[in-house]
This record gives structure tokens, C-alpha cells and sequence, in this order.
């Protein structure tokens, strides 16, 4: 009767049969949303005809465009269900790698999605050690690195007048009371080899194993005055 999950109700959700229904005329965001829900109830599986569904979704260009999915959307649609466990609660899938790679083709994909703000930008990326810890919004596996990285990315593919740098402890670092100076090296700011060609772990990569030290905020407003 094509009506949507949510007025479905909660102990119906655990039907393979109401899951395989619901995928037929199920928006985009929604499917993306609940790849690790089907795959935990059996729906997609290899070689099912549900899987198939899916993978033709996440390949159709035009489609991700009309949905308006943004890229961060499916980055972390991406590292949750890669990951094979839920942000809340103890729900555990086995990921499908042809849904992963998928996942990964349709992040690039959906940086057209993005409208350029046609300004000149200056994006400055915090490259010290802290960026490393914890995960953005609970997302499995997508780190402050990761986040700023990827965002680099979407930029550096959609403006056309862009300059990425990383930041850190300036001039003689900073000191806090009880604490070791941090170094720091030249001004604490360096470009980085950040271009819309490459890759999500490239971009990592060029933000990572860099001198770390403190973080000073006033180094990017200082740099682009």
C-alpha cells in the first residue's frame, strides 16, 4: 500500500517480508538510512534481488541529484554500516561489500550535489593531534580528521577559488600553567595537497603525521588578513 516506515508499526519492523515491500518505493535518504537495518533482517543479502535494488540506487547519478543527498550524509552512512554496528543500541549486521563499495562510489558522486557559494575561500583545517580522538556525531570510525578532510574535499571539488591549510600551535607554541611548551614550526600554518581529484584517504593522509603541537585559532583570520 506503499506507505512508509513510519507508519508501520514497531513490531512489524522485524519482517522481512514488510522490509522487502517497504523498499520498493523508498526514498533515497530513507534507504540509505536503513541499508544496516535490512541487512541485519535478511533483506539484503548477496545476490538477492533486494541488494540489486539497491546497489542501482546508490550507482544512479541522477537520482542521488533529485534527493539532494549530501555527501557528509552518505560518508557516515558509509562508516556506520562498514562498521557493522549501531551508533544506539546493540544492533549488529555483517556489512555486504558490494553495499560498502557502493557507499564509497556514491560520496564522490554526491559532491555534485553541492551548490558553490562562488566566494573566495580560505579553509583552515585544525591538523593537531586531538583531531584524531573520538567520532563525529557517534558515527563509527569518522573522526574529526576524517570530517574536516572529507569537507575539504566537497569544497575543493565544487568552488573554483579555494586555499587549504593546516593550523596548529603558532610562534613558540603557547604554554599553559604547569604545562611544556609546545613547539610549533615556522608561523604553525602550511599549505596542504589537497586537490578535487583525490581520494578520502589521500586527503587523510595529507593531514596526517604533520609536527603537531597546540592549536591556535587566530592563525587562520591572521594568515587570510
Amino acid at each position: 500500500y506503499r506507505l512508509p516506515r513510519e507508519a508501520v508499526q514497531p513490531e512489524h519492523l522485524r519482517s522481512t517480508e514488510v522490509w522487502q515491500a517497504l523498499l520498493v518505493d523508498m526514498p533515497m535518504t530513507a534507504m540509505i538510512r536503513n541499508l544496516a537495518t535490512m541487512t541485519r533482517i535478511g533483506v539484503l543479502k548477496r545476490r538477492s534481488d533486494a541488494t540489486a535494488k539497491v546497489l542501482a540506487q546508490l550507482g544512479d547519478r541522477e537520482r542521488l541529484r533529485r534527493a539532494r543527498v549530501h555527501p557528509i550524509a552518505v560518508l557516515a552512512a558509509l562508516r556506520t554500516y562498514a562498521s557493522g554496528r549501531g551508533i544506539r543500541g546493540g544492533g549488529e549486521w555483517k556489512p555486504l561489500g558490494a553495499i560498502v563499495d557502493a557507499l564509497d562510489a556514491a560520496f564522490y558522486t554526491a559532491f555534485g550535489n553541492v551548490e558553490p557559494a562562488g566566494t573566495r575561500l580560505l579553509l583552515a583545517l585544525d591538523v593537531s593531534g586531538s583531531m584524531a580522538a573520538g567520532a563525529v556525531a557517534g558515527v563509527p570510525g569518522l573522526t574529526p580528521r576524517d570530517a574536516s578532510a572529507a569537507l575539504a574535499l566537497v569544497t575543493a571539488a565544487t568552488e573554483a577559488d579555494y586555499e587549504v591549510v593546516g593550523f596548529f600551535a603558532g610562534k613558540g607554541g603557547y604554554r599553559k600553567p604547569g604545562r611544556p611548551l609546545h613547539a610549533g614550526y615556522k608561523d604553525g600554518l602550511a599549505p596542504l595537497a589537497i586537490s578535487p581529484r583525490q581520494r578520502l584517504d589521500d586527503a587523510v593522509r595529507a593531514v596526517s603525521n604533520l609536527p603537531f603541537g597546540g592549536t591556535d585559532c587566530a592563525l587562520p583570520m591572521l594568515y587570510a588578513q
